[in-house]
């Protein structure tokens, strides 16, 4: 597993090919943050993926928010 110090985010080699995910998902990150882009509510969201909650929700916020400032490298 890769070491990106967040609390619900993940990148295991093992895990969806090494695609950052929610911790004990299988969701990955980008789809969230893609639902958001178009538009989707957090409400929404958490309606359809019951595993995730809004701390979730915000870390992937910030996770994309830190590629972009370059703090991450994208995987």
């Amino acid at each position: 597993m890769h070491y990106i110090n967040m609390k619900w985010i993940i990148v295991d080699p093992e895990i969806c090919h090494g695609k950052p995910i929610f911790k004990g998902t299988r969701i990955l990150v980008s789809d969230i943050i893609e639902l958001i882009a178009h538009g989707e509510s957090i409400e929404r969201i958490l309606e359809e993926y019951p595993s995730l909650n809004k701390e979730m929700i915000k870390e992937a916020l910030e996770y994309s928010a830190r590629i972009i400032r370059g703090e991450l490298c994208q995987i």
